[in-house]
């Protein structure tokens, strides 16, 4: 008997394009794809493809021209801006190629700034900063700041900040560019962990045929169109 997977994330005819001077130059047309909850999503191809446009469309950050998409059972193109900013806040975990961590903070307060804007009280926080440590391994760096910690750590922090308030998906871009090939690897391990163990949903840019190796799916992008699997 074949068992139905859960869908988390669906796109339907999804079109984008950007004004540039008098032309408008279409990005992304009609993309359309479905990626079931507990997935690792590669999205690969060459610089100016769309990738991290279509990134930042999932991750509600910007809107499409037309189409559908649906997180979690929540159609995110049918929100408003501040609706938007509070499913953001909420479902999406973001990791980044330069960690973005606030050089002044150390590793835990740089994990519990989400936090921040919850009603958590100081206790329930810290309990969710020192398991997101934990589940990274970064427990004994937790009072370094990011200039005392190697690029492998740095990323580590950032993914632990993605995951603190439990996320629908976790976005990433490029989330291996900036690290030596021992220090990918560690990350990708730990990616694989999340989805493998946690059940998280990860969409993932890349140009690294390594690090799409670690995903369940390649997916290529080619001017602006999806191509076949």
């Amino acid at each position: 008997m074949t068992v139905e997977r859960e869908m988390e994330v669906r796109l339907k005819d999804v079109c984008k394009s950007y004004q540039r001077g008098s032309q408008q130059v279409p990005v992304l047309e009609k993309i359309s794809f479905e990626i079931a909850r507990g997935e690792f999503l590669a999205l690969m191809g060459p610089s100016g493809s769309g990738k991290s446009t279509l990134l930042n469309l999932l991750a509600g950050i910007d809107k499409v021209d037309s189409g559908t998409i649906t997180i979690g059972g929540c159609e995110i193109t049918t929100l408003g801006d501040s609706e938007l900013a509070d499913w953001r806040a909420a479902s999406v975990g973001f990791i980044f190629q330069f960690y973005n961590l606030i050089p002044v903070l150390t590793a835990y307060e740089n994990i519990e700034l989400p936090l921040l804007l919850t009603c958590l009280s100081r206790r329930e926080r810290r309990e969710h900063v020192l398991a997101a440590l934990e589940v990274v391994n970064l427990t004994d760096r937790m009072d370094h700041r990011p200039s005392q910690l190697s690029g492998g750590q740095q990323q580590r922090v950032a993914i632990a900040r993605a995951i603190i308030t439990d996320p629908a998906i976790l976005v990433a871009d490029e989330p291996t560019g900036d690290l030596d090939r021992v220090s990918a690897g560690e990350i990708l391990n730990l990616m694989d962990h999340l989805v493998r163990e946690s059940g998280k949903t990860i969409i993932m840019v890349t140009h690294d045929p390594r690090a799409a190796e670690k995903a369940h799916i390649v997916r290529h992008l080619e001017k602006g169109i999806l191509l076949e699997s």
